[in-house]
């Protein structure tokens, strides 16, 4: 690290948790991030300030006017812009000695069986199952640590899945893909606009907690925020060894 550097993340440094040794780790990291809007916006604009090294970032949708309410690595200015792009601003605004690469595609499984093996952990900020099911198989497949969050109306959700541990369930355990439920869409049922904040905010925490290898993560853990009352709720899992994707028993969850 030089001179620059060590200023820059010097309140890192302090904890003795990260110090210089988790800082240069931080450096040296590659992080995959799917989708640029609302959870996505905190997530890059913390990972890039905190220094992780390389963020590839993936969205096809563009900058509109009702995102700007919370999808806060976006501006006036940019409106029309691609999210991926704008992104990429936003971060060199920030902490231009980060690389942000943009992937300007949806997140397919021939994309991701090329970016998630790259990756050293994998941050699912989309807001669609059938997207978030393809990251999971694919983190699966290349034994990625995934940082899953969702947010909508005033609920918030955010688990860690680590199929490189044996008891990690994967996405698939808690939502199996054969029991999909409806999607709900912000742009009908609405988001509270600080929700995805919070949220996001929170997946960049276990993503920086993971790369640095620092404190518990909340893989096996499933935590619940309902927005109206600021409660959280927590619900452990383990392997479903009968899922599909990850497993072949009977699925254990039970209530913390």
């Amino acid at each position: 690290m030089n001179d620059e550097q060590l200023l820059r993340y010097s309140r890192h440094i302090l904890l003795d948790e990260i110090g210089i040794k988790g800082q240069e780790k931080l450096l040296a990291s590659r992080v995959l991030v799917i989708g640029a809007g609302g959870l996505g916006s905190p997530v890059v604009l913390y990972l890039g300030s905190a220094g992780v090294g390389h963020i590839t970032v993936v969205d096809d949708d563009r900058v509109d006017a009702t995102n700007l309410q919370r999808q806060i690595a976006h501006t006036v200015a940019r409106i029309g812009q691609l999210k991926a792009v704008s992104v990429v601003q936003a971060v060199a605004a920030l902490n231009p000695e980060v690389e942000v690469v943009p992937e300007v595609q949806r997140a397919g499984d021939a994309l991701l069986d090329h970016l998630v093996p790259q990756a050293d952990l994998v941050l699912d900020c989309t807001d669609n199952f059938t997207t978030r099911h393809a990251i999971n198989r694919a983190c699966v497949r290349h034994r990625k640590p995934l940082v899953s969050g969702a947010a909508i109306r005033f609920d918030g959700q955010l688990m860690v899945f680590d199929s490189r541990l044996p008891a990690s369930p994967c996405y698939a355990c808690l939502f199996p893909e054969s029991d999909l439920p409806e999607e709900a869409h912000c742009a009908t049922m609405g988001v509270f606009a600080p929700l995805v904040g919070i949220v996001g905010t929170m997946q960049a925490a276990e993503a920086l907690k993971l790369l640095c290898g620092i404190g518990q993560p909340l893989t096996g853990r499933l935590l619940m925020l309902d927005g109206r009352s600021m409660e959280w709720h927590q619900m452990t899992l383990v392997r479903n060894m009968g899922c599909t994707v990850c497993g072949t028993a009977e699925n254990s969850v039970r209530e913390a």
